[in-house]
């Protein structure tokens, strides 16, 4: 009797049986509390405001309940502390990643419903925001480095180019902000952000399963990483929320996740790259997130450019509307194509990422 139930605990040592309940934990906290965080956040009338100078289509959207990355944050928070080991760094610095950026998003979101209007936190607050709470966590993993944290690899080359040192946490903060804006930038049709989040959560899951072995690291050869394969625990916990809500936010979406759940799971998809050594990687498995963020950064300089150095002194755009998934918009695309085909490219360049560690 001792002896079955000594195995049947036995069972809670290994990282595919917490990963997976960490999906479906992550799931049903979702599904369950999805209409009650629906109800609570129109009873407060905490609705999106929509911009004005976008689709038409958009219009039908003002007023539906936002912030409900809420719900996101909760259903990874709880399946983390309930199945991700406790005395593993990694599971504290993905928490505090979770609630640090997701606190910023939420002042933001707080801001434009009180404000009733677009204009949430400034750039420069918003900003200053992300950069601090990026500071201390690469500050964390600088003091409790090991050989391979300071290296830099790159993919289809299995020996680090060099050691960064102490740049190592600049460009930590560089990966951490930029992948919390480039997820915030994508999150602009039903479905979208989550749904590539979803495919993201996927590649990470099985990287940091495989960087954790030392066995398969050794055979693909990538840096093997102690105490990593926890993060696919926390991979299938972002996996699990990710459906949940995506039941609630499909199209039409019946809440959205606002800032509050972007720059979170933007901070969890940058920290999971910086902890598996995979921070350029990070520009293929999250490819249509770099493409959105591109498409903001190429129109805002050529506007500039071209206002600066024209006769009138009126700008120029690359793109009909930025970021680019409101291009493909004002193109006549209609927002369910978009999305389908945005997804369809996102899980592509998954794929792609992960061919690349056979090929090191």
């Amino acid at each position: 009797m001792l002896k079955e139930l000594a195995s049947q605990i036995n069972i809670f040592k290994y990282i595919t049986f917490r990963a997976s309940y960490a999906a479906v934990t992550a799931l049903i906290i979702s599904l369950i509390m999805g209409p009650g965080v629906i109800r609570w956040l129109k009873n407060k009338k905490l609705g999106q405001e929509v911009r004005t100078d976008g689709p038409q289509t958009h219009l039908i959207k003002e007023g539906t309940p936002t912030m409900g990355g809420i719900l996101i944050i909760f259903a990874i928070v709880i399946s983390v502390l309930l199945w991700q080991d406790l005395r593993n760094s990694f599971t504290w610095l993905s928490l505090f990643a979770v609630l640090g950026f997701g606190a910023i998003g939420f002042t933001d979101d707080w801001l434009k419903i009180t404000r009733k209007n677009t204009d949430g936190l400034s750039p420069r607050r918003k900003l200053l925001g992300q950069i601090i709470v990026s500071a201390v966590i690469v500050v964390l993993i600088y003091l409790n480095r090991n050989d391979n944290t300071t290296m830099l690899y790159v993919p289809f080359y299995k020996y680090p180019v060099c050691d960064m040192g102490l740049f190592y946490i600049p460009f930590g903060i560089i990966i951490l902000v930029g992948a919390s804006n480039a997820v915030n930038l994508t999150d602009g049709l039903d479905g979208l952000a989550i749904g590539l989040v979803f495919l993201v959560a996927i590649g990470f899951a099985i990287l940091a399963y495989i960087t954790g072995r030392a066995d398969f690291a050794a055979y693909l050869n990538i840096p093997y990483m102690s105490g990593c394969s926890e993060l696919a625990v926390l991979s299938l916990a972002l996996i699990g929320a990710s459906i949940g809500f995506l039941w609630f936010n499909c199209h039409p979406a019946e809440m959205f996740m606002g800032d509050t759940g972007s720059l979170s799971l933007g901070g969890i998809i940058g920290l999971m790259a910086l902890l598996l050594k995979k921070e350029i990687l990070l520009v293929f498995i999250g490819g249509v997130f770099v493409i959105e963020a591109l498409s903001v950064i190429i129109q805002c300089v050529y506007f500039k450019y071209t206002k600066k150095h024209s006769a009138d002194h009126v700008g120029k755009r690359v793109f009909l509307m930025t970021p680019i998934h409101h291009h493909f918009e004002k193109m006549g695309w209609k927002e369910t194509r978009v999305v389908t085909r945005f997804w369809i490219l996102g899980g592509l360049f998954v794929v792609l990422a992960l061919s690349s560690l056979k090929l090191q």
